[in-house]
């Protein structure tokens, strides 16, 4: 039984530090086995998990031995350097108590901003699934001071599971998802188990909260469900207290859903072709016009030319030998390298730029049809 993962082929998992770490500064060892029970549960239905975690700055303070109440910014970037390889160190016990392997990224909101570190980013989690790891994505709080002064991790995993095509986000919360107001306060509050769209109304029932080791809110999971949803990744939000929270979605325990707007493909795709501006053009013979057409991608022996001065990443117009415009999409290579590569086979490129790039020019993944 799957429940709301029954249709996902790629689920980021946020998790926060209240969930992880308790009011003294402790792991919550067991609940994190039971995470870790749950992401192999949904790996053996051959599903990609990503873990975006909080709780560094929660574990340092108590190893630093730093007083309760407000930190200094300096403490607070200490307490993350210190918490951080404990909490290395359990993602990696707790999943290789289940049979899986784990790497640790570190990313701020700029890496997803600045597009060759996004490319590099996401090249990286992409290898990492595929090779069977679990990525466990943590920000750099060490010199991510806006992150810290101003939020949780909520609108990081909402840009991880952008960048990696998921289609479905989790943001574990202590409640069980959006109220019509604030449950603890009022008792008339009305559970919401379906938002369709994100309108001004269902944003105005949002409210901040802070509990003793994590920041964030309502406020905070509504900006990085807009952010997702819009993507094409459906989210929920869901209470993670207890112990096996994943399951405990899977088995009936009440969540808000919050419907994606398209796919994480279509949507990426739609992005390509309106919002990007082109930084050269590459013309293709006949044959690669027709893979284009039939689906594939545009591999450099079926381009004729290349103009413009791009680097990895930038959007391309390709065109055919009558100057028509086929396609656009992004570029694997920086325009230096593509000059040398043009024409030749996939095989080559290795000898020719001295590195084993991508087999393709542009991956199809990467690519639309105007």
């Amino acid at each position: 039984m799957s429940g709301p993962f029954a249709t996902s082929q790629r689920v980021v998992v946020k998790v926060g530090s209240s969930l992880l770490v308790d009011t003294t500064g402790r792991l919550r060892e067991r609940w994190l086995e039971s995470l870790a029970r749950n992401v192999a549960e949904l790996r053996a239905e051959h599903r990609d998990v990503i873990l975006v975690s909080s709780g560094a700055i929660a574990l340092g303070r108590s190893i630093l031995g730093l007083p309760a109440g407000t930190l200094r910014l300096e403490e607070k970037q200490a307490a993350a350097a210190a918490g951080q390889i404990a909490l290395a160190h359990a993602y990696q016990a707790a999943l290789q108590d289940v049979g899986l392997g784990c790497a640790q990224l570190l990313l701020t909101l700029d890496d997803t901003e600045d597009r060759r570190r996004y490319l590099n980013a996401r090249a990286t989690i992409e290898t990492l699934l595929r090779l069977g790891a679990v990525p466990v994505v943590n920000e750099n709080d060490t010199v991510a001071t806006t992150e810290i002064r101003f939020g949780d991790n909520d609108r990081l995993s909402a840009r991880v599971a952008i960048m990696a095509l998921a289609d479905t986000l989790v943001l574990l919360s202590d409640v069980d998802g959006l109220y019509t107001a604030d449950p603890h306060r009022d008792p008339l509050a009305r559970h919401v188990p379906e938002v369709d769209r994100l309108s001004p109304e269902i944003e105005a029932m949002a409210t901040g909260v802070t509990t003793a080791v994590g920041t964030g809110g309502m406020v905070s999971k509504l900006v990085a469900a807009k952010l997702a949803t819009r993507a094409g990744c459906a989210v929920l939000i869901g209470d993670g207290r207890d112990l096996d929270p994943l399951a405990r979605l899977r088995h009936g325990a009440r969540f808000t859903r919050f419907a994606a707007q398209s796919s994480p493909r279509r949507a990426r795709k739609e992005w390509i072709a309106g919002a990007l501006a082109p930084s050269g053009v590459v013309t293709v013979d006949d044959g690669a016009a027709a893979a284009l057409r039939a689906g594939r991608s545009l591999l450099p022996a079926g381009v004729v030319d290349v103009e413009g001065n791009f680097h990895r990443g930038d959007a391309l117009l390709v065109k055919d030998r009558s100057g028509r415009t086929l396609a656009k999409g992004l570029s694997a290579y920086d325009a230096a390298d593509a000059q040398r590569i043009i024409g030749r086979r996939s095989e080559a490129i290795e000898a020719i730029l001295g590195f084993r790039g991508r087999d393709e020019l542009i991956h199809r993944d990467h690519l639309v049809l105007l």
